[in-house]
């Protein structure tokens, strides 16, 4: 086409019979809604085009009447390829009802897929998946009995399972961003999510398919930043200005500067919680918050962990993520979900998924469904509601540590707080504790084997995984064990000895969380080894922003050195530790007071050049001679000319 700016119905007319469409989309977000009513115009006029093939990662849909569930006209589609289906109903009605053909893939498997069929790949080989419903072993993804075709394929390789997911063509990728200028390239200064846009439109050029791209506005050729293009002219065929109704940022909001990066907001003005079992639940998981570690946090019951981070100011002690891209800041929940605000950066979805999948979690907090006593866990489908894994498969399956969070019962429960103590007023009808999940989203008995730690966290206990079993190991303070947990699950777990829930979990005023986290976390950064009097002193990933941080260091070290009575060497990794501008000197200070007195040799180390230089500067002021070194080698090195340690024997 010679013009590339088109009206909606000129794009979708180029979409054929038996095309495969892609669809870009984080539920609302990035959904080309102009294209997609377009499609269900076309084919409720024409009937055409016909026998189509969708394929999105993320379900593009509001759960109800938006998005992608506009498509279930008779006819217009043969099969779906989906990563979600929890948020496009009328086309997961299609597929429980046999009407379709029907596949579940990882939605972060399907992001990197896009980009292997762009590079003209055979597909996408990982671990993601093994010993769930996508493995060949046990269904391959398929979704019912109409479907036949493998997708997925069982490779060994080194005497070691893989899954091959397959390439397949891409005809036609529907896309969005928020500029084009009359070439066809297109910027997302406006957008909450870059996601997959660039991938697809690769995909579906390697396949000789078509792209067309949905934006807010248009922009003369040659006025946009090149570093702001996320889609390059060469790329794009159609470009469809849309009517500001058909482009909002999300389902639930038109437009939020904060959640497209272009200010930052005051984070206490976000409202707390109300003391209900959501909250109950979001602050037991906030205990196992790492700190300076990367979390994610899944949609539903666990986007309250970050209502009560915030609450409990240990935002800036965590970097929580979302699977569509995000790195930091506050993850957004409901419609909003996959958009936050004050973020750190936003990736693509796919690199999202190569980071989590590269064992880049520390913790993942997810959905709780359905459990059994092998610990396997549930939440993508429930007889005839089908929910669709998402990013549940990679994320569970390559976190360092799982939370499940969930309601202990579903379906009409109602439970009160009274005095510090839980009750149960009605019982939910539906039991998440059965015999034998209906179909296993996360295996229990392959974590157990990994040594993956998981915990199931409902309002009234929490369980552990373990080889042998779901351990029963927190009760909630006015819960019977008999009555309120054992009668209510379908198998019996291990019982021993569980505790009670931690009272703060369940009082209405905050839990003093951050100064427990950063109490307990530099606990167990100190160690002290007395064979060689020497002291381990692990900053790494720390944070220093305010006095009282700078307090909580000194009072961990100074009375363990005055109870050992005499000085000692410390080695102090830097790493990645932080201090505040407006603190560097009491921290400077504090330091130079311990070293005076408690130190017969003191020396650190940090990659970090600015580290080495801000803190040697101001030990050197004091009148302290700095030993900072550039790396643990270098440290191991120094200590052991000292005569106090054998090399290699030191790690701090």
């Amino acid at each position: 086409m010679k013009q590339k700016i088109v009206s909606a119905d000129e794009a979708i007319a180029l979409i054929r019979d038996g095309d495969a469409v892609a669809f870009s989309g984080f539920v609302g977000i990035g959904t080309p809604e102009a294209l997609i009513e377009a499609l269900q115009r076309r084919h409720a006029q024409q009937a055409a085009p016909r026998d189509l093939t969708l394929v999105f990662a993320a379900a593009p849909g509001d759960g109800a009447e938006r998005g992608l569930n506009r498509l279930d006209s008779p006819g217009l589609v043969k099969r779906v390829i989906g990563g979600h289906w929890g948020l496009v109903p009328r086309l997961a009605k299609l597929a429980v009802e046999d009407r379709i053909e029907a596949y579940n893939l990882p939605l972060g498997t399907m992001s990197q897929l896009f980009r292997d069929i762009a590079g003209r790949r055979a597909g996408t080989l990982t671990k993601t998946g093994l010993h769930t419903f996508v493995d060949p072993r046990q269904g391959g993804g398929k979704l019912n009995a109409r479907t036949h075709e493998d997708l997925i394929a069982l490779q060994s390789i080194d005497g070691q399972d893989w899954l091959l997911y397959k390439a397949f063509p891409i005809h036609a990728a529907l896309l969005r961003g928020t500029t084009a200028d009359a070439d066809g390239n297109v910027t997302m200064e406006r957008e909450a999510l870059v996601l997959d846009n660039l991938a697809l439109a690769m995909a579906a050029r390697a396949s000789g398919g078509l792209v067309v791209v949905q934006v807010e506005r248009t922009a003369a050729r040659g006025t946009l930043p090149p570093r702001q293009v996320h889609i390059p002219g060469v790329l794009v065929d159609c470009v469809v200005v849309a009517q500001p109704e058909q482009h909002a940022q999300t389902f639930a909001t038109g437009f939020n500067p904060a959640f497209s990066g272009e200010l930052r907001v005051p984070l206490a003005e976000q409202a707390a919680l109300a003391l209900t079992e959501r909250k109950l639940i979001g602050r037991r998981c906030a205990f196992e918050l790492p700190m300076g570690g990367v979390v994610n946090l899944g949609i539903g019951m666990p986007e309250a962990v970050a209502a009560v981070a915030n609450e409990e100011r240990v935002l800036e002690q965590v970097t929580l993520t979302a699977e569509p891209g995000v790195i930091g800041g506050y993850p957004q929940g409901g419609l909003d979900f996959g958009a936050a605000i004050n973020t750190d950066a936003l990736l693509q979805q796919n690199q999202q998924f190569d980071f989590y999948d590269g064992g880049g979690l520390d913790l993942a907090v997810l959905g709780l469904a359905q459990a059994d006593a092998d610990g396997h866990v549930n939440v993508s489908r429930f007889g005839a509601r089908l929910a669709g894994a998402g990013g549940f498969i990679n994320i569970t399956q390559n976190a360092r540590r799982v939370v499940f969070a969930g309601t202990f019962t579903a379906g009409g429960l109602s439970v009160a707080i009274e005095d510090g103590r839980l009750r149960v007023v009605q019982e939910g009808r539906e039991r998440k504790f059965v015999q034998r999940v209906e179909q296993i989203t996360f295996n229990g008995r392959e974590a157990a084997r990994r040594e993956q730690p998981v915990l199931y966290v409902t309002e009234r206990c929490v369980l552990v995984g373990t080889p042998q079993g779901l351990e029963l190991v927190e009760i909630a303070p006015g819960i019977d064990v008999e009555r309120d947990i054992l009668a209510q699950m379908d198998f019996r777990p291990i019982v021993r000895q569980p505790k009670v829930m931690d009272a703060r979990i369940f009082a209405a005023e905050t839990m003093g969380l951050r100064d427990q986290m950063l109490r307990i976390d530099l606990d167990q950064r100190v160690a002290y080894d007395a064979e060689r009097n020497c002291l381990f002193v692990n900053l790494e990933n720390l944070h220093f922003r305010s006095r009282d941080d700078v307090d909580r260091l000194r009072q961990v070290i100074e009375p363990l050195c005055q109870q050992l009575g005499r000085r000692v060497t410390l080695v102090a990794n830097y790493d990645n530790c932080r201090v505040d501008p407006e603190v560097a000197d009491t921290y400077a200070a504090a330091v130079s007071y311990l070293q005076q007195n408690y130190y017969a040799q003191a020396l650190r180390y940090s990659t970090s050049a600015f580290m080495r230089r801000k803190l040697g500067e101001g030990l050197e002021r004091r009148g302290v001679a700095p030993h900072i070194l550039e790396s643990a080698d270098d440290a191991r090195a120094f200590v052991a000319q000292l005569g106090r340690l054998d090399p290699g024997a030191a790690s701090a």
